[in-house]
This record gives C-alpha cells, structure tokens and sequence, in this order.
C-alpha cells in the first residue's frame, strides 16, 4: 500500500511585492538631499534606481528595516498595510517617504537560501549541485 505522504508536494514558492519609494513634501521645509519627487523601487532584494539618480544613505538607513515587511502580505486592518509614509530621520527635515505596493514577484525557496524547508525531506536546489562529482561515486 502507498503511503500518501509519499505523494505530498511541498509548495515552495512565496510572494513579496514590488515597492516604489518616493519622496513627497511634509509640513516643515525639506532641508535634506531628497527633493520631492525622487524614488527608487525595491524589487525582490535589488534597489533600483532611475539612471542619474542619487538617494541619500541616513534616510535610506531608517527606511531598511521597514521596507522587508512593507513587501510581505499583510491583514486589512494592520497598520503596515494602511500606513505609507515614512518620515525623514532629520528632526528638522519636512520630507516624507511614501512607500507604495506596485506590484508583485512570485520566488522559490531553493533559489534564495541554502536552508532547507522544514518537512520538505531535502535540501534545496542550491545544495543539489549538478557540477560536483557524486560523494558516493567510485572512479
């Protein structure tokens, strides 16, 4: 008799959105090198940039760590999902950071870690190396 779960298939995939990060003016004067209107977007794990745009590293330090959960599902009534705008970490600074979900990225779990799922019975594809002789091969 077959086990059934010898027949279970482990879904490996998961889905962050696509985020669009722009500068929008505040209710103080924008005294920082973000002028209104400047963005990037974050698409999976990469920055992206407009050609000859630069974006400031101490307000790109406070967006960071909100920015992996701002990708992430989140229930209606959260505040991650209903609050967008972020405000600049200079206390004398008017600019705000209006985080937007623009779009979605399906991804598998054996294309960005090494770390096996727990209950999936093996490793992910990137420790299942096709170009490294079999460990249990004679030759």
């Amino acid at each position: 008799m077959d086990n059934p779960a010898d027949d279970h298939h482990f879904d490996d995939t998961f889905t962050l959105f696509d985020l669009r990060v722009e500068v929008v003016a505040g209710d103080k004067p924008m005294v920082c090198n973000h002028p209104v209107g400047t963005w990037f977007e974050l698409r999976g794990e990469n920055l992206i940039l407009p050609p000859g745009q630069s974006f400031p590293i101490y307000p790109l330090a406070a967006l960071l760590p909100i920015l992996p959960a701002k990708q992430r599902m989140t229930e209606p009534a959260d505040w991650m999902t209903t609050d967008a705008e972020i405000a600049c970490p200079d206390p004398h600074c008017g600019g705000r950071f209006r985080i937007t979900r623009v779009g979605k990225r399906t991804f598998r779990h054996g294309e960005v870690t090494v770390v096996p799922m727990p209950g999936s019975g093996g490793g992910s594809r990137a420790e299942r190396r096709t170009d490294e002789p079999d460990q249990g091969a004679v030759g």
